[in-house]
């Protein structure tokens, strides 16, 4: 950073850091041990749609990897498009298993990373893992990928578009040192109808 960027209170942008997501594991442990809640073994990735055969490929190559990956006999990787135009890619793996949530994180890490090192990183937003409490609250962890930090989003079951930021809050605090958590709450973005929420 310049002296100039000083002057006129420009910032040096946050350079992504995804083995942040390596820490989502230790986290699931916390939530459920402070907040009952446990992963459901569904985490997703978001990003803006980009046409042509580079695109494509990559794309492509993560569903191979990740179709290969699983051992459950289900569908394990699903496409789906926003209201908004993005393009969500949606993970599976057993919530039962022990290892579930470290599989899950390394599917999150390799369609990331791929995304990354084919030239599409600006294209990445966000990434998520759901997780549920005895009582069937929703709840994500959402990695925003230009931040390098999370937030929790807790949407508030048939509440229409409400948010409980009550529990968020509480989340917060209970991951502090955990995860490295988004600071400005303005940048705790909704995340409605996500897949794998």
């Amino acid at each position: 950073m310049g002296f100039l960027d000083v002057i006129l209170g420009r910032s040096k942008p946050v350079r992504p850091d995804l083995d942040q997501l390596f820490a989502l594991p230790s986290a699931a442990v916390t939530l459920q041990a402070g907040a009952g809640f446990t992963p459901t073994g569904l985490g997703s990735v978001c990003f803006a749609s980009v046409e042509g055969g580079a695109f494509d490929r990559i794309r492509e190559g993560v569903q191979e990897l990740l179709d290969t990956d699983t051992g459950h006999g289900g569908v394990p990787v699903e496409f789906s498009r926003d209201d908004y135009g993005y393009t969500w890619l949606l993970a599976r793996q057993p919530a039962d298993a022990a290892d579930g949530a470290a599989t899950l994180v390394n599917d999150l890490h390799a369609v990331n990373s791929a995304l990354q090192d084919g030239g599409f990183g600006s294209q990445l937003l966000c990434s998520l893992m759901g997780f549920r409490d005895a009582g069937q609250r929703s709840l994500a962890l959402v990695y925003l990928y230009k931040r390098g930090t999370f937030y929790p989003f807790a949407p508030v079951a048939g509440g229409g578009d409400k948010r409980d930021n009550g529990l968020e809050l509480q989340v917060r605090a209970l991951l502090a040192d955990d995860l490295r958590i988004e600071k400005d709450l303005g940048r705790w973005f909704p995340v409605w109808g996500a897949p794998g929420l």
